[in-house]
């Protein structure tokens, strides 16, 4: 019997730019995702990548002085070290600037859409975000200007090709609405079945090669490249036995284009439907959007380098609500660090693993106390349903329940303190209790601290005890 099939994907990063913080919010989401369903036993392929093309990369490289390709191969070369750094798990890192890989299925599915009739030429006139590679209306414009990226749209005449997407709004509604794409949260389901209700009308998949040259030609009509939206979401056909995708874990700037955009040409060229949309908020600093101008840009490659990967995974899973904004300080990464990693998880762990070896245990008990059993498997059943919602944070927030209580039951038992043969055997029940409920912390954060669930279960097996979080002193 084949395993189970689990594809999911991330967004793939624009390279105008070096990787943020918000952006290893998504990864590591996704990352936590893929590896809970390979501890489920089940066939996943996660994948990732980088978006290369359009006019805001080819902006950027210019004001770089490097040729759209330089600039592209160094940024998505940043990229793919960010998955490192971060202790991804993913198959693949997919690039659309890939013309053995990513080419092909942009162009074969193009020319299935051109032969239903569903893609056509005219002339347009619109405004034009340059930040968000995207025609928009006046109606969602603040003050003339773009809400996201706070500048006025480029007004822009030219003749493109469109696609027949008010042809297939109506079905997208559908398959949202019957949950058949399930989109998390429902404010975002919500949001976008009332996108589709204003009307919508037909998109422009192509740009004029005169005013936009870095892009993936339209087949047959070289004076066209095709609009990056349109190529960028080809990507998730990449690995097409796995396709149809079981999440997509994109941002809230950008999850129209997955739920609307995506589905309608999935539809239009009679492929399946991805099950799950995930979509999370921005990450701000200090309540400010983050933004180079400003200077408050958090580099995850210095992050990670100053405190370590799993604290950095750890605070972006607990601290920030999965589908919702959240907001990054140095002194909130710090207490949450020194608290509930030093303090919490590093210092029971040294606990439990000092007083096995003193009292020389092996290995955790088969057979344990059976208020622990309950305790332990109550945790178990709220971590399953928990991710089971993508709520990340209550997932952690359970193992830490279970943490407290270890705690509690060191404090209660003070199995240090028994002298006679009596009480030794009694101590080291309690001490075995402890080094059971310790494993099944570290199962539990596999998922989302991998490499310091490898470090508790070398300790219990050698029974030597090494810091796994060293108290950070003073505040930055």
């Amino acid at each position: 019997m084949k395993n189970k099939k689990f594809y999911i994907t991330t967004s793939i990063a624009y390279t105008n730019a070096l990787p943020h913080i918000g952006y290893a919010l998504e990864i590591v989401q996704a990352d936590v995702l893929a590896r809970y369903h390979r501890i489920l036993s089940e066939d996943v392929f996660f994948l990732t990548g980088t978006d290369e093309h359009g006019k805001k990369v080819s902006e950027a490289a210019e004001k770089a002085g490097k040729t759209p390709e330089e600039f592209t191969d160094e940024i998505s070369e940043e990229f793919r070290k960010l998955t490192e750094v971060l202790n991804l798990s993913n198959n693949d890192f997919i690039r659309t600037t890939d013309k053995k890989r990513h080419w092909p299925n942009v162009e074969k599915l193009w020319k299935e859409l051109e032969k239903n009739e569903d893609i056509y030429k005219k002339k347009y006139q619109g405004l034009y975000c340059v930040g968000c590679e995207a025609f928009v209306k006046e109606k969602d414009l603040a003050d003339g200007k773009c809400p996201i990226h706070l500048k006025k749209p480029e007004l822009i005449e030219e003749e493109n090709y469109f696609f027949k997407l008010s042809k297939y709004a109506d079905k997208v509604k559908k398959a949202i609405q019957s949950d058949e794409i399930k989109i998390t949260p429902e404010a975002r389901k919500n949001e976008i079945i009332s996108f589709i209700d204003q009307g919508i009308e037909d998109t422009s998949c192509s740009r004029s090669k005169e005013n936009l040259k870095w892009g993936i030609p339209v087949p047959g009509d070289n004076s066209q490249v095709i609009y990056i939206w349109f190529e960028a979401l080809i990507n998730y056909l990449f690995p097409e036995k796995y396709w149809p995708a079981d999440i997509h874990c994109v941002g809230k700037d950008i999850f129209r284009f997955h739920a609307l955009l995506w589905p309608a040409m999935l539809i239009a060229s009679k492929r399946s439907l991805p099950k799950n949309i995930l979509v999370h908020g921005f990450i701000t600093v200090a309540g400010q959007k983050i933004s180079k101008s400003l200077g408050n840009v958090i580099d995850p490659f210095e992050l990670v380098k100053k405190y370590g990967t799993d604290p950095v995974r750890y605070f972006l899973l607990r601290e920030i609500l999965p589908t919702e904004d959240g907001d990054f300080t140095y002194e909130k990464f710090e207490q949450r660090y020194n608290s509930d990693l030093a303090k919490g998880l590093g210092n029971l762990v040294a606990r439990v693993i000092t007083m096995a070896a003193k009292s020389k245990i092996q290995n955790p008990k088969s057979k344990i106390n059976s208020k622990f059993k309950i305790q332990i498997n109550k945790t178990k059943n709220g971590c399953k349903k928990a991710l089971s919602e993508f709520k990340f944070n209550e997932t952690l927030m359970a193992v830490w329940e279970l943490i407290s209580y270890c705690d509690k039951y060191i404090e209660e038992k003070k199995p240090w303190s028994f002298d006679s043969a009596q009480d030794k055997e009694k101590s080291e029940e309690v001490i075995g209790d402890l080094l059971s409920a310790i494993k099944e912390i570290a199962e539990l954060l596999k998922p989302f601290l991998p490499e310091t669930s490898e470090k508790i279960m070398e300790q219990i097996k050698t029974k030597k005890s090494q810091p796994l979080f060293p108290r950070l002193d003073k505040f930055i």
